[in-house]
């Protein structure tokens, strides 16, 4: 998948203009590298697009994951995109499920392993049968 075909993904399915989009899906990706393991950050990357993979940057300090909840994951991506935490959380669900169709399965299960169960909520979209079709 390349980069206009994700990124226009992610606009349908949040409803936004493909410049909204990009930045979603910038803020999203940002505060996903910041919550996986580096190893695990640059296994993704690999699969992306390469602009996306510029996104995708582990923290050259550290390959732990920086632990925090959903919560905060949520307020992150709506602090970096300058939106509500409503629309961070439904962009959060997008962007997730554009991920899953365009990695490989077994990747995107690596990605969901790293978080933690109150994730769930925002993971389990990008999960059900069906979700990654248009």
């Amino acid at each position: 998948m390349n980069q206009d075909t994700f990124l226009d993904q992610v606009a349908q399915r949040t409803r936004t203009s493909p410049q909204q989009a990009a930045e979603l899906t910038r803020a999203t990706l940002e505060t996903l590298a910041e919550r996986l393991t580096g190893g695990e950050v640059l296994d993704l990357a690999a699969q992306l697009p390469k602009p996306l993979q510029l996104i995708l940057k582990p923290h050259p300090a550290t390959e732990a994951a920086d632990r925090f909840g959903a919560a905060e994951f949520v307020a992150r991506v709506g602090r970096r995109a300058g939106v509500d935490e409503n629309v961070a959380r439904d962009a959060i669900r997008a962007v997730f499920t554009t991920l899953r169709g365009a990695i490989a399965g077994g990747e995107f299960d690596d990605v969901v392993v790293q978080l933690p169960r109150d994730y769930r909520g925002m993971v389990e979209p990008a999960m059900a049968p069906g979700a990654t079709r248009h």
